[in-house]
């Protein structure tokens, strides 16, 4: 487990270890790092299987190409916020391993992807405009979320445009008339809300809202040991959780 001491850390390791068919091989954390039971990162690698890793983008570029380094273990990276450039450094390390690369690992929001691409597709731009929304805990650094450019990715995928094409993450101002076919995102941060996602298809005479709700952070860790036990013994490629619950 990468980021022991973090909060996805912990919930992780606390699926785990209520479970009898996954065992949790080692606990690692940001260099200098001290708590009971945490070893160096060469030992992780060299006791693991699979690594589960909800930290920074650039602490998950640094394990990717330890990891390739070494032909093993399997990653299941989760942190989100990645540049092009350190999606570039994950894409090369998945040459020599097995990654698992997803902004969200929870069941109902890879559900949520396919029905917004099947809704995108069906209702056209020049009627329904589409807008995701997002609300996280105020220690988020990133936004839009993961998942909210999931979604868009989504919805662009079903209307056959390419989102960065598209995409408006900002309104500030006099903005004037939305144009036809953007697809916005609007972003909350507060308090302790773990995930809120919603996209909006709004039309002159009705709103189709498409939504998913988190209600503890136990479910998107055990989403992750889920794409663990699957991505072990996997040939070298970048998957995502639709390979793993089998949506492709």
């Amino acid at each position: 487990m990468a980021g022991a001491l973090g909060r996805m850390g912990q919930a992780v390791s606390a699926v785990v270890s209520d479970r009898a068919d996954v065992r949790l091989a080692a606990r690692f954390d940001r260099p200098g790092a001290e708590g009971e039971g945490l070893v160096p990162l060469d030992q992780a690698l060299e006791k693991a299987q699979v690594v589960i890793d909800f930290t920074t983008p650039s602490a998950s570029v640094a394990l990717a190409q330890a990891a390739a380094a070494r032909g093993a273990p399997a990653l299941v990276i989760g942190s989100t916020g990645a540049s092009p450039q350190q999606i570039e450094a994950i894409e090369a390390a998945a040459k020599s391993i097995p990654i698992v690369f997803a902004g969200n690992y929870s069941l109902g929001v890879n559900m949520l992807m396919g029905l917004v691409a099947q809704a995108a597709k069906a209702l056209h731009a020049d009627a329904y405009d589409i807008e995701v929304t997002e609300s996280h805990h105020k220690r988020k650094v990133d936004a839009p979320s993961g998942t909210a450019l999931m979604l868009g990715e989504a919805a662009a995928r079903g209307r056959q445009v390419a989102l960065a094409d598209v995409a408006q993450r900002v309104r500030d101002g006099i903005t004037g008339a939305r144009p036809t076919g953007e697809i916005g995102f609007s972003v909350i941060r507060g308090g302790g809300i773990i995930g809120e996602h919603s996209v909006i298809f709004a039309a002159e005479d009705e709103i189709l809202t498409l939504s998913h709700s988190a209600r503890d952070r136990g479910l998107f860790a055990r989403g992750a040991v889920e794409a663990a036990r699957w991505v072990a013994g996997r040939p070298p490629g970048l998957y995502d959780m639709q390979d793993v619950l089998g949506l492709k």
